[in-house]
């Protein structure tokens, strides 16, 4: 986009990072083909460059790594917590050590800013290691009784968004807590589950404790409803929530359920109008509006609207939109076809049903999965815009007069939504009385 100060380009090199031409499913503590030799294609966002090969899971291949869970279950939950714990930190470290080369791979295979996965996801990821080994020796003080009891496996979904942070999320208390996981990451970002599970082997943790299994939504919904399955731990849309919830209704199995939202931002009269500025584009853009509780949409108070309006609007036209690599890029790619095509047809809805639709100018690349910061003004509760999840850098921008009538709207629930967010800290243990829930 056009700015008062030009930049050189700063790319990270790609050096760091040595992707293989094709990987199989983490079985066991080794990789290994599919039982049907199906594999799939992973492509950069930006660039649609195919990165890598993946191995497709079936229904087999799902039977293959729950009993490979099971089977170390009964040795890694009989660990002291202290052991355990002493995996984790190898895990935390490891990745410490590797984030630079993470950070790289994570930006090619999610289309998201380097200085973002550098200087967010990655810290982020090992700090949660971090923090789940210091829980492991200490679960008789997490409030659920003495000596807890760990639930079992722990079958867990993720989504593209935050891929490495979501399996941390998921991974770390799983382990912490002495249950064993089976993981499938989302088709479009599986690299960096699968270069956890190198890390997994590096830090010497036993075979079978954690597994990964990469394809599509087919393999996620064997994993939910494997019999053998004790937790299932989902991150995603609510529709596929709920569709969770109704296949293992009337099981035992536990089941936690983070999915979408439609948040807001509030500004009144009395803000002051450059710092709110500096938080709605953090709120709507970081992650190129790819989170759950994004402020998808502004409430502002009426007597300062269009001063706000103008001050935001210049403010996205500084916005660097390109190369994620770059590390002067504020706005990467779009993680995939499908989703930016959702993220237009809303916000052709949105033009179409009267909303006033801007963007700064800018030049889009010609390959790869992009879209402009845009925002909508003239606004009403009305328009899809300000009630469906976009998932994306959209932003709906409504008034409201005095404070009770900015409540409600503020308040209100989306129809749809889409993803997770990397913002809420999950709890440290457990979920039901005196037993072990992953997160």
């Amino acid at each position: 986009m056009a700015s008062l100060f030009e930049y050189a380009p700063a790319p990270e090199s790609r050096s760091v990072v040595d992707i293989a031409p094709s990987y199989g499913l983490f079985i066991d503590g080794e990789f290994t083909d599919a039982a049907d030799g199906k594999v799939f294609k992973t492509v950069s966002p930006s660039s649609e460059e195919v990165l890598s090969e993946v191995a497709q899971a079936g229904a087999a291949d799902v039977d293959r790594a729950v009993k490979a869970a099971r089977k170390a279950f009964e040795k890694w939950s009989a660990l002291p917590g202290s052991e355990r714990a002493k995996y984790l930190f190898r895990i935390a470290r490891i990745i410490q050590e590797r984030s630079r080369e993470l950070a790289v791979l994570e930006t090619l295979d999610n289309g998201k800013p380097i200085k973002e996965t550098r200087d967010a996801d990655l810290p982020l990821v090992a700090a949660h290691f971090f923090y789940y080994a210091g829980w492991a020796d200490k679960l008789d003080h997490a409030g659920y009784g003495a000596n807890p009891r760990p639930l079992g496996v722990a079958g867990q979904v993720i989504p593209w968004n935050f891929p490495l942070l979501m399996l941390a999320w998921k991974i770390a208390p799983a382990l912490a807590t002495g249950n064993t996981v089976v993981l499938k990451p989302a088709e479009t970002t599986p690299l960096s589950a699968l270069f956890f599970a190198d890390i997994c082997r590096q830090a010497g943790l036993p075979k079978g404790v954690v597994n990964i299994l990469t394809g599509y939504g087919d393999a996620g919904a064997a994993l939910v409803e494997h019999p053998d399955v004790n937790k299932v731990a989902f991150t995603g849309s609510t529709a596929v929530g709920k569709a969770i919830a109704r296949s293992i209704a009337g099981t035992d199995k536990k089941v936690t359920l983070e999915l979408g939202g439609k948040g807001a931002n509030i500004v009144f009269d009395d803000a002051p109008i450059d710092q709110a500025v500096e938080g709605i584009v953090n709120g709507i853009f970081f992650n190129q509006g790819q989170v759950c509780c994004a402020g998808s949409r502004l409430l502002v108070q009426e007597s300062i609207h269009d001063e706000l309006l103008d001050s935001l609007k210049r403010r996205l036209s500084t916005l660097r939109l390109g190369d994620p690599l770059d590390k002067n890029t504020d706005i990467g790619a779009i993680n995939s076809a499908e989703q930016l095509a959702r993220i237009t047809a809303l916000a052709d809805t949105g033009e179409a049903e009267g909303a006033e639709r801007w963007s700064p100018a800018c030049e889009l690349p010609s390959a790869g999965y992009w879209f402009a910061p845009t925002l909508f003004s003239n606004v009403t509760q009305a328009h899809t815009v300000a009630r469906d999840e976009i998932f994306g850098p959209v932003l709906s921008v409504l008034t409201f007069r005095t404070p009770d009538e900015a409540r409600p709207p503020a308040t209100g629930s989306p129809r749809r939504s889409s993803a997770t967010s990397p913002r809420r800290t999950p709890s440290p243990a457990t979920r039901s009385s005196a037993r072990c829930c992953p997160c």
